[in-house]
Formats: structure tokens, sequence, C-alpha cells
């Protein structure tokens, strides 16, 4: 079992200037001869990078969108327009909830996919919508849905929403999901924005497997976190003895740096164009 995972796009630039950065995130990511792009960025400025990288996106077997926010998906139609819809894509089941940020006293704009569910059919893309607790692609990879929000240090984002008709309710993020891959008795988690929390989402994986977890990767919306949170973040991953943290995109610089000095040696300030390979 080998695991490699390529950052194509991710807010920092990184060694490479040759690769375009934005505020977004893009992995892709190869378990053995199986092909993930894990989210798509938010321009599509993601392909153009792939290319540069050498990575062939025509071979890809699934496409994992983390949540419906345009950051997450905003590259995906550019995607189909370049490789057609030869992968089967994975979402989870609310992802087509109409997402908006509150920007003031009664003002929203819309945050969501720049595309709707009659894309997908449009272009007849094979679909899952992700309902169950645990849904395994293959023995080794699962996809979590339905994380279980029980810490009351990780708040949700009360400038979030989602539209139902006429309202604007708190968006909770029941479409987030979570991949996670088995390595040699371990667990490696790649995470797109962890908007649920990121301890939240890694009790829930611990409970449900009950295997250790070897190592993170992605989004830890840890960009607005507290000092309490921050606190407890860092204390759970030390008890837990978690062995590379590599985070990006909405970590945030405070996170990063408390990181960088606390897990010396596991941390990862992930940025476009990284790649790393575990065994």
């Amino acid at each position: 079992m080998s695991l490699k995972i390529t950052t194509l796009i991710e807010n920092s630039q990184g060694d490479n200037k040759e690769l375009i950065n934005e505020h977004g995130l893009s992995l892709y990511i190869e378990v053995d001869e199986v092909k993930i792009l894990f989210d798509t960025g938010k321009s599509g400025d993601f392909i153009k990078n792939a290319e540069r990288l050498k990575v062939d996106l025509s071979r890809l077997d699934y496409v994992i969108l983390s949540h419906g926010h345009y950051d997450h998906s905003g590259g995906f139609e550019k995607l189909v327009g370049k490789i057609g819809s030869s992968f089967k894509l994975i979402v989870g089941e609310k992802f087509f909830n109409a997402k908006h940020k509150l920007l003031g006293k009664d003002r929203y704009k819309y945050n969501g996919n720049p595309f709707e569910e009659e894309f997908i059919k449009l272009n007849s893309i094979p679909i899952k919508y992700i309902n169950e607790d645990i849904f395994s692609i293959n023995e080794d990879i699962m996809i979590f849905s339905n994380i279980e929000r029980k810490n009351s240090f990780e708040k949700l984002n009360e400038n979030f929403f989602v539209k139902q008709v006429d309202e604007y309710n708190i968006d909770t993020f029941l479409d987030e999901i979570v991949l996670a891959i088995k390595l040699n008795g371990y667990l490696f988690v790649v995470l797109g924005c962890s908007h649920v929390g990121l301890v939240n989402i890694l009790e829930t994986i611990l409970k449900r497997t009950n295997m250790p977890i070897y190592g993170i990767f992605g989004g830890t919306h840890l960009i607005e976190a507290d000092e309490l949170r921050l606190n407890s973040t860092i204390n759970f991953l030390t008890d837990k003895q978690i062995r590379i943290l590599g985070m990006s995109h909405c970590t945030g610089e405070n996170a990063v740096k408390e990181f960088k000095e606390k897990f010396k040696g596991s941390f990862i300030h992930n940025n476009t164009g990284n790649i790393i390979n575990v065994k």
C-alpha cells in the first residue's frame, strides 16, 4: 500500500513559481492504482498546474468534492470540459444546498457551487451522494459523513448560512465529507475545510473505526479559532500522537505558527505544488 498526494492548488504558492495559487484547495491522490481528485479549487487553474506537474487528470477514477463551497468546487465545470465524465463523482447528500455568507445585517452573498445538479445530469456524470456514516470505495479507501458534533469549543461559524425558500438558516455543513485511507494498520485522513471541527471529525473517525490516525492533510478551518479551540486541538493531536500534520488552505497564520512550534518534525505547511509520499 502506498499513498502519494500532490497539491494542485492551494492558498500559498510554494517553491515552484510557475504554479498558480489561489484561495482554494485541490489535491491529486494516488492510492496504489486508484487515482482521486479531492476538490477542484476556485477557478479551474488547478488544471494548468496539473499539466505543469505532469499529472494526467484524464485517468481519474474518482472526483470527491468535500463540501459545496465555491473554493472547493469552483473548478469542476472546467474539469468536465477538459476530460469529460469518465470518473465517478462523490459528494455529500446535501451538496447542492444553497450556501451563502453573511456580509452584514440582512446582506448575504452566495458562496456555494457555481453549477447546479442539472449540470451533472446533462453531462451524464456518474454520481454517488453520501449519506452513510462510512462509505467504502474499496477495502482501503473510506469516506465519512454525518460527523458527530460533540465538542463545545468547536463552534459553527455564524456567518455561513443555507437558504431554504426565502429563509436563511445557519449552515451545519451536513454536506461535508472526509476521506480516509488505510495504511499498515493506521488511517491517513484527508480534509476539505473541517467546518464541523477538526477534533469532531477525528473523534468520529476513531470511534467508528477503532483505528489509530497516522496523518492528516488539508484544510482545518482554524483561521477563526480562539485560544481555547486552538489549545484544545493541539492537546488532542498531541494525545493521539499523529505523525504527519499537513495543514493548509483555511488553517490560518496563527494556527500555522503554533503548530510549527509545537509539532517540529511532524508539521507540514502545505503549499501549491507540494508532493508527499507515505508508505
